[in-house]
């Protein structure tokens, strides 16, 4: 099975502590599996976690995740090399890749050695779902904002585009994303730009935004667009639906 049109879940959320493990699937990456159209068999869960360095450990967390979800879990590492000759091929035998949370702009730097964009698009336009958290949200946007080079936060914007916008995570939990997401935003070099709070997500059909998400009762989700009369950046909340 394979998602009816290309998907990609975008979110600030994903996993939750869990009662016997270390980490759950929460609903932000239940839904993505759900919008996959999956059924009959167990779901194919990809994680790359290349923002992390590939960390077996996390790995090995997901993986338990997975088991306690019924769903068969792999891992794209690239680290120290990749699995296999045929990367595209890989991710193809997936329903959902999730990507993990770190530096975006590590992952970034190591996906262009690697060529994982044609890859990554080519798996979305067969209908497998993208997802991820963080830097696995902000990958899929033209940029955003990172705190990849220290903790005063900066603005990325060689994103792989398959989103023609800005994407804002955490919006909520760090103080200084707001205020760093409509500077960029103002100034114009971040275009309309999709921001979430920590547990929300939001759903594309294409490049089209049709969905936001929650997996918290709390979290909310925004567009932040420039005021050319202005030059300022004006913010309009979404509907949030809760999971």
């Amino acid at each position: 099975m394979a998602a009816d049109q290309p998907t990609i879940v975008a979110t600030s959320g994903g996993f939750r502590a869990g009662r016997r493990t270390n980490l759950e699937f929460h609903g932000l990456v239940r839904h993505a599996v759900d919008l996959s159209g999956v059924h009959g068999r167990k779901p194919r869960l990809c994680h790359i976690g290349t923002a992390l360095g590939d960390q077996r450990w996390f790995n090995a967390d997901l993986s338990e995740a997975g088991q306690l979800a019924g769903w068969e879990v792999s891992h794209l590492n690239l680290f120290t090399m990749p699995p296999t000759t045929d990367v595209p091929g890989f991710l193809r035998e997936h329903d959902v890749v999730w990507v993990g949370g770190g530096s975006v702009a590590n992952l970034l730097a190591v996906w262009a050695v690697h060529d994982l964009a044609t890859a990554l698009r080519g798996a979305w336009q067969d209908g497998v779902v993208l997802g991820g958290v963080s830097a696995g949200s902000i990958c899929w946007y033209l940029g955003g904002s990172t705190d990849s080079f220290g903790p005063e936060l900066r603005v990325i914007t060689n994103g792989l585009g398959f989103l023609p916008y800005g994407c804002g995570v955490h919006y909520d939990s760090e103080a200084a994303r707001r205020p760093t997401i409509h500077a960029a935003v103002a100034s114009g070099v971040l275009p309309v730009t999709h921001c979430t709070d920590d547990g929300a997500g939001l759903v594309y059909h294409g490049t089209e935004l049709v969905e936001a998400v929650s997996e918290r009762r709390s979290g909310g989700a925004y567009v932040v667009r420039r005021d050319e009369s202005s030059a300022t950046a004006q913010e309009e909340p979404l509907d949030v639906r809760r999971l």
